[in-house]
């Protein structure tokens, strides 16, 4: 009887990597999914059944991503991962003048450094060991409109997607001598509890900046659009796509009402975008 392929997604609590998950399990794969709490791990293993191994790992910690890469090691025996999913990360918010260093370092270590050693921990899992049987697995870097596009007041997040994309160029290219294949997933705005946590953001400490007014018009603005967005189960469909295409796209745009947030804002030259965002925030007089 053939094995089920399995996957490791990290990110799973909620969100697009619970999403990824409910999908992939669905269509026959085994998911290894990563938590960093155990109550996430049990409340999981209740709602996705036996074919979901929780992982519990921090993607910013080594020896918690080389044990858990020791488990699926186990867990799959001679066999060869069909995927990895890096999809964990943060947002920071705050305009870029106004945060500091260690935000910006903490926002490129939970969403770039991450892929980098998660992957590295995984590669012989997905192909680079030549003794494990099967066809090389592919790596999905979960990257963001924001990683191709910008605007204000998360520019630590738009800079670190922006280095997943390059990141993944680059890997890509390095790991054509073990056919393994790199995917970017770019998603707009996905309905998720982060607007709810967004909501709840305490932006008070930059409301004593110029900024100030224009931040509480940005959230608002972009709580409205994220909670338009689509939905998890849709961006797991894609994932699922990229991993089971027989001639995958190297990049996904998984965007809702992708004319308006995607098409126009790439063919709108870059300081025409730029005054129209700062226009709609305040930024400039409308």
């Amino acid at each position: 009887m053939p094995t089920s392929p399995s996957v490791v997604i990290t990110g799973t609590s909620s969100g697009i990597g619970w999403g990824a998950s409910k999908v992939l399990l669905q269509r026959g794969f085994r998911v290894f999914g990563s938590v960093r709490k155990q109550s996430d791990a049990d409340r999981l293993s209740r709602e996705f059944g036996p074919n979901f191994t929780p992982l519990l790992m921090d993607v910013t910690d080594a020896a918690s991503i080389h044990a858990a890469a020791s488990k699926v090691a186990k867990g799959i025996g001679p066999n060869r991962l069909a995927g990895l999913v890096n999809n964990a990360g943060i947002a920071v918010t705050g305009p870029l003048l106004h945060i500091s260093a260690d935000e910006l370092r903490r926002q490129m270590d939970v969403n770039v450094t991450s892929i980098l050693q998660v992957t590295q921990a995984f590669a012989p899992l997905l192909g680079t060991d030549p003794n494990r049987i099967g066809a090389p697995g592919r790596i999905l870097n979960i990257s963001s409109v924001g990683g191709k596009l910008g605007v204000p007041f998360i520019g630590a997040y738009i800079a670190s997607k922006h280095a997943v994309e390059g990141l993944s160029l680059s890997l890509r290219q390095e790991l054509l001598l073990y056919g393994i294949d790199v995917i970017v997933i770019g998603p707009g705005a996905v309905v998720t509890s982060i607007w709810d946590k967004a909501e709840q953001d305490d932006y008070t400490r930059f409301a004593a900046t110029p900024y100030g007014p224009s931040i509480a018009k940005f959230a608002k603005l972009f709580i409205e659009d994220g909670r338009k967005g689509l939905t998890p189960e849709q961006l797991g469909q894609a994932i699922h796509t990229a991993l089971t295409a027989r001639n995958p796209k190297p990049r996904y745009a998984v965007v809702p009402q992708p004319l308006k947030n995607w098409i126009l804002p790439r063919l709108l030259p870059t300081r025409s975008l730029a005054r129209l965002i700062g226009k709609q925030v305040g930024l400039l007089p409308s």
